[in-house]
């Protein structure tokens, strides 16, 4: 029996991985801002599930939630960093402000968790953190030049702790989910106060009120979480593991494409050493 601590679990991913966890028979650490939203988890599975509410962005709520996880459970054998959401808007839009809260949930969240949890993990040789990311790290769409910097972001503080860990026993996945049926795109995607016309055909056409996308995503996130929890328990645990048909249309073109650049300006390139 494994104890996991996943954060964002009020809806979609995390809410699906919780459920997925509980009903497989580990620990789990259900986490939210709200924990109002939580109360199933509980009455479904009083011995194995523990409510907290966790901001991602407040250091000491950080150590109470893994305080809390180690009292309960004894420790925390799987993170998961899924608390997050979107932001549109043209570069030249973006608030600065808003490009820092973001950040702050998307990329120092996730770090915050980390560095709690690995203490532990390292001192017992064993354990797991899976971030979520996006497919908006391999190819960013107009408006989402910010959105997509936070995962790029987390993506390379990953590979990094990935390298760092392995030697340690500790395994380290990143999660590319394409397009799925969450409030990803709905409660949970804030845009920019500024809208400039010249961006109205790029940008503009991904605005909220001009984006129709909403409950017609083709990701099931109760799959997905099935998916996340078989690939982390593999022997071959992938470092980065898309989910999603379109996610895999996406990469595949993406490396298509990086791949023909680099080749056809591989000899200019190659003139800058010495």
């Amino acid at each position: 029996m494994k104890t996991w601590l996943i954060t964002g679990c009020s809806t979609g991913l995390g809410r699906s991985l919780a459920k997925a966890a509980l009903q497989k028979g580990d620990n789990v650490v259900v986490t939210a801002r709200d924990t109002k939203k939580l109360e199933e988890f509980e009455k479904d599975f009083p011995q194995t599930a523990l409510t907290v509410r966790l901001d991602v962005t407040d250091l000491c709520s950080v150590a109470e939630a893994v305080k809390a996880a180690k009292e309960r459970f004894g420790g925390i054998d799987v993170l998961v960093n899924n608390a997050g959401y979107g932001y549109r808007a043209a570069v030249e839009e973006g608030d600065p402000e808003d490009a820092r809260r973001l950040f702050d949930t998307n990329f120092w969240g996730p770090v915050n968790l980390i560095k709690a949890v690995l203490p532990d993990m390292r001192a017992k040789k064993s354990g797991a953190v899976i971030n979520i990311s996006s497919i908006a790290a391999l190819r960013t769409a107009p408006g989402s030049g910010y959105y997509a910097a936070s995962k790029c972001a987390l993506e390379g503080m990953t590979e990094g702790l990935y390298l760092e860990t392995a030697p340690l026993g500790i395994k380290v996945m990143i999660v590319e989910p394409g397009a799925f049926r969450t409030d990803f795109a709905g409660r949970s995607l804030t845009q920019s106060k500024t809208a400039i016309g010249d961006y109205g055909e790029t940008a503009g056409t991904r605005r909220i009120e001009n984006d129709k996308t909403h409950g017609t995503q083709p990701g099931d996130p109760d799959k997905g979480a099935g998916l996340i929890i078989e690939a982390i328990e593999a022997e071959d645990t992938p470092l980065r593991l898309l989910l999603g048909r379109d996610a895999v249309k996406v990469a595949g073109a993406v490396l298509d494409n990086r791949k023909n650049e680099y080749d056809k300006w591989r000899e200019f390139s190659s003139r800058s050493d010495f």
